[in-house]
């Protein structure tokens, strides 16, 4: 990695810090991230409405499953930003081999529950190593921070849960009569009528197209950090600029 052409402040930071440098930089970056990724969450709600026949709890945990390939199109983005670099729908095709292919079925399985899924991902996406390599470094990579990095991913979904469920419980606060409001346990279980159905899958829909590129970037950062505190990349960059007076 070419250190110098780095557009970010490198220095040692705390964890959580570190993931709120992550969040800045979706936020400055967000045009790239939902332009170039929007086609490809396009897809996953696509292949989440196909489990709709069998119930909405099926679509939302198709939905929930599939995540992680909607994750590493903005990590892609993410990294290019890093340099500075804006992104298209069309470089996300380009490289659509590297990008949702390489390790995706360890993506939706194994590596699927993991506690620290967002920290670890630039690892397995962007590093390239396989095997023992590959073990061993996000062993130090995780290093002390493996309670820093499970908080920040229970915080986004704590965060995602609440904001999906608000916004459906507002909307069906407005229906007049108790016995008219829908409950949320039932619907998820036997389902409801179209526009409930529809309406509880869009707000879940929409809070994981905005909530989850901060999820992403945060751990991203972290990353990103680690690696300051592995490899003295603040230095480096901080000589690097120097010399280049």
């Amino acid at each position: 990695m070419k250190v110098d052409a780095i557009r970010l402040d490198l220095r040692p930071r705390s964890m959580f810090e570190a993931a709120d440098l992550g969040v800045r930089l979706v936020s400055a970056h967000r045009r790239s991230v939902w332009t170039a990724c929007a086609p490809v969450y396009a897809l996953v709600l696509a292949t989440s409405a196909l489990a709709l026949p069998l119930g909405v709890g099926w679509a939302v945990l198709v939905l929930v499953c599939l995540k992680p390939w909607f994750d590493r199109s903005v990590l892609f983005v993410l990294a290019r930003a890093t340099f500075g670099e804006d992104t298209r729908f069309a470089d996300v095709w380009a490289n659509r081999r590297a990008v949702w292919w390489e390790g995706l079925v360890d993506a939706l399985t194994i590596r699927r529950l993991s506690p620290w899924r967002s920290y670890v991902q630039p690892v397995l996406q962007l590093e390239g190593q396989r095997g023992k390599a590959r073990r061993q470094r996000i062993a130090l990579i995780l290093g002390s921070h493996r309670g820093a990095a499970l908080a920040m991913q229970s915080a986004f979904a704590s965060v995602e849960a609440f904001v999906a469920l608000g916004a459906f419980l507002l909307a069906s606060w407005l229906v007049p009569g108790d016995e008219q409001r829908p409950s949320v346990f039932d619907l998820l279980v036997n389902g409801g009528d179209a526009w409930t159905v529809a309406y509880l899958i869009a707000c879940f829909a929409a809070t994981v197209l905005v909530v989850e590129p901060f999820f992403v970037g945060a751990g991203f950062a972290m990353y990103l950090n680690r690696r300051v505190e592995l490899e003295a990349w603040d230095i480096e960059q901080e000589f690097r600029i120097a010399f280049a007076r």
